[in-house]
């Protein structure tokens, strides 16, 4: 038999009944594995084999589920998402992940180990969409752990998590949205609901409007930055996605209450004077700072009360507009531009009940069509 040439690696089976495997790094350096059969060993073989093969790093039996985490924390997730995404993130895995997963070396992390683990959260009493989402998250550090060759497989692939039902959307109908509109007629933040519920803003996207947004005369909006808040500083981030940033037209109950809106605003600087911040923005408190979004979310639910309608949240107001687009007969093509939906799936997937009771009026049409 020929002899293996260096970083070919070996199989063997050691004196203590364990098997191994090793390859040699050159310079007299190798780097071994071990396991309690030779198919494991020789799996692991194969990640260390592709890890050196492509210039990555050596994976190590020693690296935990913790350390790798961190460090994908650190230098994958935080330089690519935005500072709220990454807080999200941090959290999940800190609360969660560490203290049940973080002392399992990354090699050995299977499928028993994370099935174990949803299942505890659950049982813990944790929601199952955040269960679903801290799975989503170990999933997408474990993809970058495969592809820099520091496991075998994505375990998290193999393992569907609990089945989250499906949120049941109760949006303002029409009757509703308009008793809405008529009690929140001469707020200081009339402007702000009113442009919410017409185009389905978000609530950072909508608090994140600067008057350079928004052409009155043209009956135009453009969302191009979203407000959000880290450790009490406000500050303007990229919108959610691409489709994100877009530019949609107002009904003229919008452009009405946006021109009484700015009036109302040019009096609460001039009654400011020079402790006026002037942020640019269209939506601000009586001094020009950004709005919170909690007061904007409590003064809203007073709203709710105060014209006698259940209790919702502000995206709520989002989901209105869409539904309210949709029962009108707009096709859902510009309800997702105008929302700003990355697919069109995400738009007909959430509204399904929208279009059902569509197809039941036409089922009706067709009936009075086809009967004598």
């Amino acid at each position: 038999m020929s002899r293996r040439a260096n970083s070919e690696g070996s199989v063997y089976r050691r004196t203590d009944g364990r098997w191994a495997a090793a390859i040699s790094l050159g310079h007299g350096r190798r780097k071994s594995v071990y396991g309690p059969t030779r198919e494991a060993v020789s799996a692991k073989l194969v990640t260390l084999l592709k890890a050196y093969q492509d210039g990555q790093p050596i994976p190590g039996e020693r690296q935990t589920v913790g350390q790798f985490l961190g460090s994908w924390l650190e230098n994958s997730v935080r330089p690519s998402v935005r500072a709220s995404t990454f807080r999200g993130y941090q959290a999940k895995i800190r609360i969660h992940v560490i203290p049940e997963l973080g002392r399992i070396p990354l090699v050995k992390l299977a499928p028993q180990n994370l099935e174990a683990f949803f299942n505890r959260k659950v049982k813990e009493g944790l929601a199952p969409r955040t269960v679903q989402h801290i799975r989503a998250i170990i999933r997408a550090a474990l993809n970058d752990a495969l592809k820099w060759g520091l496991v075998a497989r994505n375990a998290a692939r193999l393992v569907d998590g609990p089945r989250v039902s499906r949120f049941e959307i109760h949006p303002l109908s029409v009757e509703e949205a308009r008793a809405f509109l008529g009690a929140v007629r001469g707020h200081r933040l009339e402007a702000l609901y009113s442009v919410a519920l017409a185009v389905g803003l978000r609530q950072g996207e909508a608090l994140g409007l600067r008057w350079e947004d928004i052409d009155l005369k043209a009956g135009t909006l453009s969302v191009r930055a979203v407000l959000q808040r880290s450790k009490g500083a406000f500050y303007f981030a990229e919108p959610k996605t691409s489709r994100s940033r877009r530019t949609v037209a107002l009904p003229t109950i919008a452009v009405d209450a946006l021109h009484r809106h700015r009036v109302r605003q040019m009096e609460e600087r001039l009654a400011a004077g020079p402790l006026w911040e002037d942020w640019g923005l269209v939506f601000t408190s009586t001094s020009g700072w950004p709005l919170q979004g909690s007061v904007v979310t409590r003064s809203f639910q007073e709203t709710l009360a105060r014209a006698g309608l259940r209790r919702q949240r502000f995206h709520d107001l989002r989901h209105a507009c869409a539904t309210l687009l949709l029962v009108q007969g707009v096709h859902p093509r510009v309800v997702m531009e105008t929302l700003g939906h990355a697919h069109i799936s995400t738009t007909m997937d959430t509204y399904s009940h929208v279009p059902m009771g569509l197809q039941r009026e036409a089922a009706m049409r067709m009936d009075h069509a086809l009967s004598e």
